[in-house]
């Protein structure tokens, strides 16, 4: 299945939850909180500017590493695979 995020919204691929600890502690499930970084697999199409009618291009771009808000987007699950689809005010920063 395709899904193509429409205006201002993204798709994010969510990073995998820390196994164990530096100290080389596990961790067990339901101790694990779900990482707020992941990568971005797919753009609409940009936010609309009311006034020329353009759209404008979004900050950030497929592929980009990223920090986002711990309640943000909404969870999806596309081929089996979970992901978020949110905005790009979710997002917090890039990771470089």
């Amino acid at each position: 299945m395709k899904v193509k995020p429409l205006g201002d919204k993204l798709i994010v691929k969510r990073a995998q939850p820390e196994t164990k600890t530096d100290a080389g502690i596990y961790i067990p499930e339901s101790a694990k909180d779900k990482p707020r970084e992941g990568k971005i697999v797919a753009l609409g199409s940009g936010n609309l500017n009311k006034d020329t009618g353009e759209y404008l291009p979004f900050t950030v771009k497929k592929g980009d590493r990223v920090l986002f808000t711990s309640y943000g987007g909404t969870e999806i699950k596309i081929d089996g695979e979970e992901m978020l689809i949110m905005t790009e005010a979710d997002i917090l920063g890039v990771i470089e």
